[in-house]
């Protein structure tokens, strides 16, 4: 009998490009690769976000997609659980403090995004056109500002965990509600697909936990949707 395998995806960076749709042939080739397999989707988006990207066939056909980091959950299209995260003054005050001291004169509106169990926060702006997502995220990859806004984020907030998600922005929700607590809901051997699996990305949580736990499992650190593609392509499963 063929071993089952759970099959875990993030979205940006690892199915599509950050924020921007997926390659409509790589569409058609996943649509037809999860039947009849276990294949789940985790990612620091909210639903809208992720069906924008992927395609609302993909996202209802997907054993479960966890949006918002796993606080939110969704099954055959229904939502199953959620954790609620308000943002609180504090915090606010201290996202505004980060504005104010960031190197990147360039800002752009929507800095603050509050999602189902966690916070965006990005100080150039979600709001930002794509060729300036490209010039912060290289910047940022030199200066580490998200990298120092998240070292200090915690250690001013002990209770909340922060991580680089995405290009341009970080993740901030309540200890041990990062993308981790998913794998309470799966057993068994999982793959695991993405593009931020180093310390401080918000994929790394599932990494670390997986190798804690000695869980039967394999990661696939990928750079673009495309090396997922010639992955799954050569996977024959």
């Amino acid at each position: 009998m063929e071993e089952k395998i759970n099959f875990l995806f993030d979205v940006d960076g690892t199915l599509t490009p950050s924020r921007l749709p997926i390659d409509p042939n790589f569409e058609s080739f996943f649509f037809n690769w999860i039947k009849n397999k276990s294949v789940y989707l985790i990612t620091g988006s909210d639903k809208e976000k992720t069906i924008e990207q992927i395609g609302q066939d993909i996202w209802k056909n997907v054993t479960r997609a966890y949006q918002s980091c796993g606080n939110q959950i969704w099954e055959n299209g229904q939502l199953i659980k959620e954790k609620p995260f308000p943002l609180t003054n504090e915090l606010n005050l201290f996202f505004q403090e980060m504005l104010s001291i960031s190197k990147w004169d360039k800002k752009f509106g929507n800095h603050i995004e509050e999602r189902v169990g966690l916070i965006n926060f990005s100080t150039i702006g979600r709001n930002c056109p794509q060729n300036e997502r490209e010039k912060y995220y290289h910047w940022d990859n030199i200066h580490q500002e998200r990298k120092n806004i998240c070292t200090k984020l915690m250690a001013n907030f002990p209770d909340l965990e922060a991580s680089i998600g995405g290009q341009i922005s970080i993740d901030i929700h309540p200890n041990g509600a990062n993308k981790s607590q998913i794998l309470d809901d799966i057993s068994g051997t999982i793959y695991f697909f993405g593009d931020k699996t180093e310390k401080g990305g918000n994929d790394y949580p599932i990494v670390e936990r997986l190798e804690r736990e000695k869980r039967d499992m394999k990661i696939f650190t990928v750079s673009s949707p495309n090396e997922t593609l010639e992955i799954l392509q050569k996977l024959n499963y």
